[in-house]
């Protein structure tokens, strides 16, 4: 679109003026414009290692993912649990448990710190989820945690920790989807004493809010008004998962039927949020920009105020594994299969994305060297890691957490500062010779990052004269120990690993020589 069509589609849309104001700048808000504006900064490049707070509302009852619309879904585990918390959830819904959401522990300073003690290259909170609960105050948007719940701007709080810490800061927004995620909050139980009663969202108006924690408020704002309504009738839980996945379970970034103005108003908390905290980093939950034009607008947007800030393309975006959008890729919780040309990134948790109790209490986490050897695959593949640790509901990480996190960090500072900062993949990503090998490099400097390395030699065959083209092997050493024995072959390179723990996590080999790394 030209400038004055964007423009005119933003006043169609409803969109404030002084947002409509700062809609246009240096990147055109078009597919092309985006494209042809698009980089990757080399902050970004060099990080490798995001951490990220997935915290919000949902992680109050400490059940795990997807909490708001599965505590409406009769056979779910959460539905048991919310009914053992809260009540019946045409009762007591989603409602109560962001009004009972209070985060009196929370300490965004300490758990930011504890996140760049890790090994965080850049620090990302959450600024909305599906459950359409904003975790700053807007205008455009009654529903934040500014007004209900902890009564505090929870994105404000993370962003002055990271910059506090001099680190980048990120927002993750997931609320494009809540138009069809929250229709479960529309259903009924379909077997038990109270079969065919519709559940709250059904019923609730703002006037049913008087003398509650959000007088005030319209219910239909939060769960999006009556949208993908499951018809009456359904006589099992297993027709009703049925009827959600075919309606309201389905995956779309298009505006919504009849839905111009959910869209717009997602647009107008979308760049509220970009000018209220200036994020270097931007996380959309989706496949795709949403929305359309509506999307390719928010991107510019986001772009343009980050150029104005430092003169330079220095914002980050992700949304979905498409290259063709003017965004960074994203897989989650999946990994590229080779190099890629361009730096992608993969998003994943050491659990649930919303804090579950059970992971702690089964001791379930992915464990700190399973999360090292990972962090060696994607940066080998180009990509860089987003990982969520998750929050407690009151605002803490849990003692295991906080081990992972601690190993994490005594790696990082002794191999990853090394072997992961600012390097760049190499002409081979690896393979699994030895319990598995990735490679990164630094220069003409090769780092070869064993996941489990066996007793007896350990044969690279990536590192032989014949295929680096005659390029020769002059050093090994073990960071964070000594030199290590070898002998390079046309096939392959040959080494000593006697002193390597095959408990320890992932050592890394500083390889050097002549035209490793052309």
């Amino acid at each position: 679109m030209r400038r004055r069509d964007v423009l005119g589609l933003a006043a169609v849309l409803g969109l404030p003026a002084p947002l409509r104001a700062n809609l246009v700048g240096p990147v055109a808000a078009t597919p092309e414009g985006l494209r042809e504006a698009y980089e990757v900064p080399d902050w970004y490049r060099d990080a490798k290692l995001g951490l990220w707070a997935h915290w919000g509302p949902q992680c109050a009852p400490e059940a795990g993912d997807w909490y708001g619309r599965l505590l409406y879904l009769q056979d779910e585990r959460q539905a048991a649990i919310h009914r053992d918390q809260y009540g019946h959830p045409a009762d007591h819904g989603f409602i109560d448990v962001i009004s009972d959401w209070r985060a009196q522990a929370w300490d965004p300073d300490e758990i930011f710190a504890a996140y760049k003690d890790a090994g965080a290259g850049f620090l990302v909170a959450m600024a909305c989820h599906h459950d359409n609960l904003d975790l700053f105050p807007t205008p455009h948007h009654a529903w934040h945690s500014a007004r209900i719940g902890p009564q505090r701007d929870v994105v404000g709080g993370w962003a002055a920790a990271a910059r506090r810490l001099g680190l980048p800061f990120g927002v993750s927004n997931h609320a494009s989807h809540a138009w069809h995620w929250w229709q479960t909050a529309y259903g009924y139980d379909t077997t038990g004493p109270r079969k065919g009663e519709r559940y709250d969202a059904f019923r609730l108006r703002t006037e049913d809010g008087a003398g509650t924690a959000w007088e005030g408020l319209d219910p239909q704002v939060l769960y999006t008004g009556p949208r993908q309504v499951p018809p009456d009738g359904l006589d099992s839980p297993a027709a009703m998962r049925a009827w959600h996945d075919a309606n309201s379970g389905q995956w779309v970034e298009t505006i919504p039927p009849q839905g111009v103005a959910f869209a717009s108003n997602w647009l107008a908390r979308q760049m509220a949020l970009v000018e209220r905290y200036e994020p270097d980093f931007l996380y959309q939950d989706g496949y795709s920009l949403p929305f359309g034009d509506i999307g390719v607008m928010a991107a510019a947007h986001f772009y343009n105020r980050a150029i104005a800030r430092s003169g330079t393309f220095s914002g980050v975006m992700s949304a979905g594994f498409t290259r063709d959008q003017g965004t960074i890729p994203n897989l989650e919780r999946k990994v590229a299969e080779q190099i890629e040309p361009e730096p992608w990134q993969a998003a994943t948790c050491i659990g649930d994305w919303h804090y579950n109790r059970a992971r702690f209490l089964e001791k379930s986490y992915v464990p700190a060297r399973d999360v090292i050897w990972q962090l060696a695959d994607v940066v080998s593949k180009n990509g860089t890691l987003l990982l969520s640790i998750p929050v407690r509901g009151e605002g803490t990480l849990d003692s295991e957490e906080r081990a992972i996190l601690g190993a994490l960090g005594t790696w990082m500072a002794r191999e990853g500062e090394a072997a992961i900062r600012g390097s760049r993949p190499w002409r081979s990503f690896g393979g699994e010779a030895g319990g598995g090998v990735r490679y990164t490099r630094k220069g003409a400097t090769v780092f070869a990052l064993l996941r489990a390395p066996e007793s007896g030699p350990l044969v690279l065959p990536e590192l032989g004269t014949g295929p680096l083209g005659g390029a020769r092997v002059e050093s090994v050493e073990r960071m964070g120990g000594g030199p290590v024995p070898f002998v390079q072959g046309t096939d392959s390179l040959r080494l000593d690993p006697t002193g390597f723990d095959a408990d320890s996590m992932v050592p890394v080999l500083r390889i050097e020589g002549r035209g490793l790394a052309g």
